[in-house]
């Protein structure tokens, strides 16, 4: 996503609701459209790819999040052990 352009990318409620569809043209150009009413940010407009990679980026960042939190907080077992767990449960049976 690239960065919001304040001369290209900002406009008024009543300006987008009178060029909606030539507003909608632009986010093919993954550009976020901030939309504002009287005179400050009341929405941003995203293109739908662009927001599947905000949330996916989001998904992320929390599940990074989540690991650090469980290493500082003693939640992890060691490669060793899930091996040999893996290998005890997973044993193969020979063939006859």
């Amino acid at each position: 996503m690239r960065t919001v352009r304040v001369s290209e990318n900002i406009v008024s409620l009543s300006e987008f609701k009178s060029h909606a569809a030539s507003w909608f043209e632009r986010l093919n150009a993954a550009s976020p459209v901030v939309i504002t009413q009287n005179g400050r940010a009341a929405g941003v407009l995203l293109s739908p790819c662009a927001y599947d990679e905000l949330v996916e980026r989001m998904a992320f960042l929390e599940a990074i999040a989540r690991g650090i939190e469980d290493v500082e907080s003693g939640r992890t077992v060691s490669h060793a052990s899930i091996v040999a767990e893996a290998s005890q449960r997973y044993r193969r049976i020979p063939s006859k």
